[in-house]
């Protein structure tokens, strides 16, 4: 019997050995391939349910950069408490920045903004600042804190910045205009004191011119009449501004009108070494008017003329009945004019080219005369002098 035919031969035993060795192996390695199988799908299935989540994750995140890009105010997030991790467009624009990523750390922002940065932090409230701009001057920025993590030294912190620019200007320009309301007030106090004394005055003074004095004695009559009735008028014109009182209307002569402002205005233009000429063409011509308000109008527009004819020239009123279209008085001077860029705001209250000039009588008188029903525009070309043109309704021919 062959010998590698034994059962019992050593290379028999081996061979069989070997046989079972690799069918163990051979059953391992399926279990094994089984198990990779098993694994494999179960990594897909985690892979698939990653890339849902890191893209979940993704559209999260945009979402939010959106969100803070498309907020209102600006956020500035610091990370450590100095390197400034987040800066949405709008806290970019509040401090000046073209790019956001521009700023890195908070040592690159405005002192004073550092400041109230870390004053909102401590304090917990909210910090007002004013920051420069070069382009358009300066700008008001409220700062408030929140802690996004507080584990120092890996705290972080998010600011609100606020532009509040336009309520400080409000808030400026309402303590301005109560500021200008109490001076008002001050001022139309004052006017009453001044008036009640100032009439006394004037009665006086024409008396004086009345006593037939000559010569130097006079002339200071006149000068101190000149001076009374411009006094007059700058009360009058406070007192219009700020009481605006109820036109009380009569029937007025316009001729009349014309007539005393000849008598009136002389002494004034013998001061100020103009000629006074008056064109009266409206006498027998009746209009529905206050009277006294019409004198402030005629004394305003010839102060006016007068002032501004310091070295002497020529003032003529005219008045001319236009019939159907009412009266019309022209006042027009041979002084410097007024310049383009000025003549829109002539009546603007307040509005002046003259240092110590109050600027109510233009604006005083325009007002007026739109309490009558009528208009009041003005002409000008520098130094040719300047133009008021008034016109009023007429009621017929006086009695």
């Amino acid at each position: 019997m062959d010998g590698a035919h034994d059962p019992n031969h050593p290379l028999a035993r081996a061979f069989r050995s070997f046989t079972e060795a690799a069918g163990s192996l051979e059953r391992t390695y399926g279990q094994l391939q089984g198990q990779v199988a098993h694994l494999r799908q179960e990594l897909e299935v985690t892979n698939r349910d990653l890339a849902r989540s890191l893209e979940e994750n993704h559209r999260i995140r945009e979402r939010l950069r959106r969100i803070l890009e498309g907020l209102p105010c600006g956020v500035l997030v610091l990370a450590g408490g100095a390197n400034i991790s987040s800066l949405n467009p709008e806290a970019a624009r509040l401090l000046g920045v073209a790019v956001a990523a521009d700023l890195t750390s908070k040592e690159a922002l405005p002192p004073s903004l550092v400041i109230a940065l870390d004053r909102a932090r401590d304090q917990g409230e909210e910090q007002e600042l004013e920051l420069s701009s070069d382009d358009s001057g300066a700008r008001w920025i409220a700062v408030r804190h929140a802690w996004l993590e507080q584990n120092a030294p890996h705290d972080t912190s998010v600011f609100i910045l606020r532009d509040i620019s336009e309520a400080k200007k409000i808030e400026q320009e309402r303590e301005s205009l109560r500021r200008q309301q109490a001076l008002v007030e001050m001022s139309a106090l004052l006017a009453h004191e001044i008036r009640n004394p100032l009439g006394s005055l004037e009665l006086f003074a024409g008396l004086l011119a009345e006593a037939n004095l000559e010569g130097e004695s006079e002339r200071w009559i006149e000068h101190v009449q000149a001076g009374l009735r411009t006094l007059s008028a700058t009360v009058n014109n406070v007192l219009q501004l700020h009481n605006g009182p109820v036109v009380e209307r009569a029937t007025v002569d316009a001729g009349e009108l014309l007539d005393w402002a000849y008598e009136f205005l002389l002494p004034l233009a013998h001061q100020a070494r103009v000629e006074l000429q008056v064109e009266n063409g409206l006498r027998g011509v009746a209009v529905e008017a206050d009277r006294h308000r019409l004198e402030q109008v005629l004394l305003n527009l010839a102060l006016n003329s007068f002032h501004f004819m310091a070295g002497g020239g020529w003032l003529c009123i005219r008045g001319v009945n236009r019939r159907s279209e009412g009266i019309e008085i022209t006042v027009y001077d041979t002084g410097p004019g007024i310049l383009p860029e000025h003549l829109p705001r002539i009546f603007e209250a307040g509005f002046s080219t003259r240092p110590g000039n109050s600027g109510l009588g233009l604006s005083v008188s325009r007002r007026i005369i739109e309490q009558h029903g009528g208009t009041m525009s003005a002409e000008s070309r520098p130094g040719r002098g300047a133009t008021f043109r008034i016109q009023i309704p007429a009621t017929g021919e006086a009695a």
